[in-house]
């Protein structure tokens, strides 16, 4: 047989066809295979390592910090922390078939777009791991390149299957090799497909706990607290005040919220696992007395326990991004008194590790609210996900502009030298926290028997304290005045409650909240941005006609 017959289109198929003879996803396939190969290889790596992060996660972070701020502030107003998890897969999607696009074209054109592409993909995956704070730079370039080298290496054994000469030819693309034939390309692709498949779920095993877990899971704090109530309640309470808390009112939010249900809202898709052994705080800037704090140093400090409410600038009106703790940690005036503060130092800025900034004024620190570097939160060590070994907790402040977790530095500075990392985004550089009620109980659009039923909720306006808390039915101007359980503090939420005679049909229920300067909430409607939403929560209700 001569070389004309062994190259003829019309062969068949599994004695040596040409390009020709094969469908055109061959190439996708080939191409979608190896970019799987390569995202896998960079998932086994970061199991392997508690700071290197893997490649769709190095750029899922690069994604996050050059977004726009409206579009950050969509995401979470619509899926909550449930966005960045949606944030992965979509990048592993976009990634495949940006793989498979490029198999498609290096099979009909040339390797050369495969390899070029691959090749953009490994420098794209360097850059964003090797930016991270915490990864080491040159294993995150070195591993990245690696990672792409295999997705390079896999497409061309895969094109070398589809016995397809080119420009760009290999020994691997020799026509007369009967190695290459359709059912070898497809057993190689599947054998290679497998292995991805396989590294993704080792990799999902290999990734047990990290250093951060196992060393949060030795401590014991049951002996470093000094409990402390905080601030007395000064509000002149206009309700009725009950002792203790409505808790067995069901559905009414807990006065205490619980660590595993407490809202998280932060930029980070992979959370920080910052060994507490070799982490240390520092109090940097406009300070006398530059020193550094390790974490054992500062359980050996006394230790405060505060009652404290958290809210974040993007909870709208009625929305549960808030939630209230125990905190244990620090007072941050005592931290300072040791940094000696010079004067002109308006600003203090924490940074966390993975270079996330919030600044606040420091006089605030001077009005006596709680401003703690916390160490627990609710009897144990702070969750992970809410920022172990350390934290920052200030009363009165939305988290955007004070709650730094994971936080590594504590900087003064002049007001205009720095911004916060949302600030340039679009939000408010100060962000006190605005007087806020909402209705639990009943749900909106619930359905319910006529005749007397409670009715319940939740108001806060830290520092400031709740003084009363007034509901309307229907749209009506007569505000009738609610129960209010005796707060832990002014600067904590209060439990509300009152009894409603409710009769056949839709009704609506409003409520609104006056603070303890004997403030109204306002009306609103005002949006999340750029400072916190305003607004008085209403709730449609259907009374059965019974």
């Amino acid at each position: 047989m001569n070389h004309a017959e062994t190259s003829d289109p019309t062969t068949p198929a599994d004695d040596g066809a040409t390009a020709a003879d094969h469908p055109r996803w061959f190439g996708a396939l080939a191409g979608l295979v190896a970019a799987a190969v390569a995202l896998v290889f960079g998932e086994l790596v970061a199991a392997f390592s508690d700071t290197i992060p893997g490649l769709v996660l190095g750029v899922g972070e690069w994604i996050v910090d050059v977004t726009p701020g409206d579009l950050v502030r969509a995401n979470i107003e619509n899926f909550g922390s449930n966005g960045k998890a949606w944030l992965l897969p979509g990048i592993t999607i976009v990634a495949l078939l940006l793989g498979a696009v490029l198999g498609d074209l290096s099979a009909r054109i040339s390797n050369r777009i495969g390899i070029v592409g691959l090749a953009a993909f490994g420098l794209l995956g360097g850059f964003t791991t090797a930016r991270n704070p915490q990864s080491p730079a040159v294993a995150s370039w070195i591993w990245a390149l690696v990672a792409a080298a295999l997705g390079i290496a896999t497409l061309l054994f895969l094109l070398a299957r589809m016995h397809r000469p080119t420009r760009f030819a290999t020994v691997m693309e020799d026509p007369r090799d009967k190695r290459a034939t359709r059912r070898a390309f497809l057993g190689w692709s599947a054998g290679a497909g497998a292995v991805a498949v396989t590294g993704f779920g080792l990799a999902g095993k290999i990734d047990g706990e990290s250093v951060a877990e196992v060393a949060r899971g030795e401590l014991d704090f049951s002996d470093l607290v000094s409990p402390t109530s905080g601030p007395p309640t000064t509000a002149p309470l206009a309700a009725p005040i009950t002792p203790g808390s409505f808790d067995e009112i069901p559905g009414l939010a807990s006065f205490v919220t619980p660590n595993d249900t407490f809202y998280r809202i932060d930029t980070a898709i992979r959370v920080p696992q910052v060994d507490p052994d070799t982490w240390s705080l520092s109090f940097t800037g406009m300070v006398d007395n530059p020193y550094t704090l390790t974490f054992d140093e500062i359980l050996a400090m006394d230790l405060e326990e505060h009652l404290v409410t958290l809210s974040c600038v993007s909870n709208d009106i009625g929305a549960d991004l808030v939630g209230t703790a125990r905190w244990t940690g620090v007072p941050l005036t005592t931290l300072l008194e040791r940094a000696g503060v010079q004067e002109g130092a308006e600003q203090l800025v924490g940074r966390s590790v993975d270079d996330w900034t919030a600044g606040f004024p420091t006089n605030l620190l001077d009005d006596g609210r709680t401003a703690l570097l916390v160490v627990a939160m609710n009897g144990e060590p702070l969750p992970i996900v809410h920022g172990f070994p350390a934290r920052l907790v200030v009363a009165g402040l939305y988290g955007y502009v004070s709650a730094v977790k994971w936080i590594e530095e504590i900087h003064l500075t002049t007001w205009d030298a720095v911004d916060g990392y949302w600030i340039p985004r679009g939000w408010a550089k100060e962000g006190p926290m605005k007087t806020m009620s909402r209705i639990d109980v009943p749900g909106h659009n619930d359905n319910v028997d006529p005749g007397r039923i409670a009715v319940a909720g939740i108001a806060w306006s830290p520092p400031r304290g709740i003084s009363d808390v007034q509901l309307s039915v229907d749209e009506s101007d007569n505000w009738v005045s609610c129960e209010i359980a005796a707060p832990g503090s002014d600067e904590t939420w209060v439990q509300w409650r009152t009894d409603w005679d409710a009769t056949p049909g839709q009704h609506v229920l409003r409520v609104r909240a006056v603070d303890g300067d004997g403030q109204l909430q306002p009306i609103g409607p005002k949006d999340v941005a750029p400072d916190g939403a305003e607004g008085w929560h209403a709730i449609r209700v259907n009374v059965r006609d019974v």
